[in-house]
Formats: structure tokens, C-alpha cells, sequence
């Protein structure tokens, strides 16, 4: 199972570090990263294997919520499946 996680916001020192270190302590495997810098705006797209969550994944959802709320931060996590579901024709 993967997780897509998106982060925007102001840009500053330490985002993927913060998100990495959430993935990291609840042992999501990041297996891809992409991220850019537009102007002051930080914008990342994240793909991790949550296979091994040590934690239910609403609640690596609210994890993640937390650190863009402490953080100036919109981040949304999106399981697989939903983000598939989205994006089907």
C-alpha cells in the first residue's frame, strides 16, 4: 500500500526534513520525492510505502496535519487507492 503526500506553503529550512522525520518515526518508506521552489512557495510531492505503518493510517494522517499546522503548512495525505479513484476516467 502507498500513501501520496502533498505539502505547499511558504518556503523555509526544514520542511522535507520535518515530513521525512513523521514518515520515518512511524515507519512509512519514502519511495519517492519530488519538490520545487516557486518564488517564496515550497511546493512537494511525496510516495511512500505505508505497508509497514506502526500506526492506524488515520492517524498518520492526523500526524502529518499537525505538522503543517505547526509548520504554516497545507499537508494532505492520500491513500493510494483514493488518489487512483480520483483520478480515473
Amino acid at each position: 500500500m502507498k500513501a501520496i503526500i502533498t505539502v505547499t506553503g511558504k518556503d523555509t529550512v526544514g520542511i522535507i526534513a520535518k515530513v521525512s522525520a513523521c514518515c520515518s518515526d512511524y515507519n512509512a518508506n519514502i519511495l519517492d520525492i519530488t519538490q520545487k521552489v516557486l518564488g517564496d512557495m515550497f511546493v512537494m510531492i511525496m510516495m511512500a510505502d505505508i505497508t509497514g505503518l506502526n500506526i492506524k493510517f488515520t492517524d498518520f494522517v492526523d500526524k502529518m496535519d499537525e505538522i503543517g499546522k505547526k509548520n504554516n503548512l497545507v499537508i494532505h495525505t492520500m491513500h493510494e487507492d483514493i488518489f487512483n479513484a480520483m483520478h480515473k476516467i
